[in-house]
């Protein structure tokens, strides 16, 4: 049922007028990103042309072998693991784009894509040039025109932090105490390696931000990185370690970002609690917010202690920032989710938080295929292709979840709510509109929970009921309150039945 006449709103509903339509009109804001690597996302159709690329000790990998830790290589000071490669590039993406855009995602983000050496690529050689692995500068323009035509958007790593030790600028400033690179970096006999070092590790120099040729180069040239990347069609960063550049800097590159392209995206790697790290970014990663999903899948903390959690979260952080905040389960630095919630049915509580708290959702590939895998190098394997298939489970649930998104404004830009629980988790997301109220109720726990919770919400109205998109199962919602009853680790996600039913709806004259 449509938005009824303006002049059934009342006082409080046009005090929100125009709130969620320049929510809806970001997209920043309640997105689905879908972060991959190149290398390991689709074969490459161009291996044999591309077998000069990896010269020893970098080693070429047939797509089904699974990667496993190595052994130190003192004389590059990096691990055999990290110079194993799996062939995927631009090319290769660009023909699997489909599969990404008939998920319903949003956003493709992109691990490091500039030159380096290892195949992580935290160890930058040159932030303007593409690792010739993935291919071309050109590709990745093309890339992005391929993107936009499908209505997605494209986020790249940027690893301004630090370089890598073999990167020219890093080279010619050991070699030359003049070298106009020299201030770029902190030299100390005194430091592993004789350069300040991200977590000491020689192999990754950090860069000295408050040196201006520094951030010149980074952010505030015109030729700049973060400039000339969103000129070439790129549409936002996500900064690695932002926790470590600070937030003077980073309001600096943010407002560098806008600057160049307005509504450009902004998102730090901060695994700080998030509270006053706006505006300095637009967004961050959500650690904290993940960990007490995590911590609430697994029996680690009691619902309530939860909810009192993120409910302080949510209410110290500015709201608008949090909407475009990403909500991760896992990514390239962690374990498959697989591993961190080994329970099918904890797990399937963690994704549906996940979609339908307040942020963006950051799917890491292969998540949605179920796809397992430990610790680094583990949770980097090739993209099970195998997998893409209707009888997956955890494919269909992302899928569902997914088109529950695209279909209820509030999970995407709805304010929050929390509700009075006893031994539940529950929250609303709503508008201005009674149809797009959703409530979420949660079990975590090992036992059935029946329990009376207050619904204040003033414009649901009974009679009607509520439906759980999840199963399709109707409820009874009466006097502002809803009496449910929950199996263990049960989820419902209840709306209500705004449509007339045998010609009648009590919601007829409610907007």
């Amino acid at each position: 049922m449509g938005a009824m006449p303006v002049e059934y709103a009342n006082d409080h509903d046009r005090q929100l007028a125009g709130r969620y339509e320049s929510r809806e009109s970001d997209w920043r804001n309640g997105a689905v990103v879908y972060q991959l690597i190149v290398d390991r996302f689709a074969p490459s159709a161009r291996l044999a042309a591309k077998a000069g690329l990896y010269p020893e000790p970098k080693r070429l990998r047939s797509w089904e072998e699974t990667p496993t830790r190595g052994v130190y290589l003192a004389e590059h000071e990096v691990w055999s693991h990290e110079l194993d490669f799996w062939g995927g590039d631009i090319d290769s993406l660009r023909r699997h784009l489909d599969y990404i855009a008939d998920l319903g995602t949003d956003v493709v983000y992109l691990c490091p894509i500039h030159l380096a050496w290892t195949n992580h690529g935290y160890d930058a050689l040159d932030y303007q040039q593409v690792r010739p692995e993935y291919g071309s500068r050109d590709d990745v323009k093309a890339l992005a025109s391929d993107l936009h035509d499908r209505g997605l958007r494209l986020v790249l790593d940027g690893v301004f932090n630090h370089m890598g030790r073999q990167s020219p600028a890093f080279r010619a400033a050991a070699a030359d105490p003049a070298a106009a690179t020299r201030r770029w970096f902190d030299f100390n006999d005194d430091y592993p390696g004789g350069a300040r070092a991200w977590a000491k590790a020689v192999n990754l120099p950090e860069l000295v931000i408050e040196e201006p040729a520094v951030r010149e180069h980074l952010w505030e040239k015109s030729d700049s990185v973060v400039r000339s990347w969103l000129r070439d069609g790129v549409d936002g960063w996500r900064l690695d370690v932002a926790f470590e550049i600070g937030t003077a800097h980073l309001a600096e590159l943010t407002a560098a970002a806008h600057d160049e392209k307005p509504g450009s995206l902004v998102l730090g790697e901060v695994c700080n609690y998030p509270a006053e790290w706006f505006p300095a970014l637009d967004a961050v990663l959500a650690f904290t917010l993940r960990e007490i999903i995590l911590m609430t899948a697994n029996h680690d903390i009691t619902p309530s202690h939860a909810q009192r959690m993120l409910q302080r979260l949510y209410a110290d952080a500015d709201f608008e920032h949090l909407l475009k905040c990403w909500i991760y389960l896992d990514n390239h630095d962690v374990a498959r989710v697989t591993e961190t919630v080994p329970d099918a049915a904890a797990r399937r509580l963690a994704t549906i938080l996940q979609f339908t708290l307040p942020g963006a959702v950051n799917l890491y590939y292969g998540s949605e295929l179920g796809q397992t895998g430990g610790s680094d190098p583990a949770n980097r394997a090739p993209l099970r292709w195998d997998l893409v298939n209707d009888d997956n489970p955890t494919l269909g649930l992302h899928r569902q979840l997914i088109e529950l998104r695209r279909d209820c404004r509030a999970l995407r830009v709805g304010d929050l709510r929390w509700l009075e629980t006893d031994r539940l988790l529950g929250f609303e997301r709503h508008t201005d509109r009674a149809a797009d109220i959703v409530v979420v109720l949660v079990n975590p726990s090992s036992e059935p929970v029946l329990e009376t919770v207050l619904l204040p919400d003033s414009k649901l109205m009974d009679i009607a009921g509520m439906d759980d998109l999840l199963t399709g199962r109707h409820h009874r919602n009466y006097h502002g309150m809803i009496t449910i009853d929950l199996a263990p680790q049960q989820v419902v996600i209840l709306a209500p039945r705004t449509t007339p039913h045998h010609g009648y709806t009590p919601y007829k004259r409610v907007h």
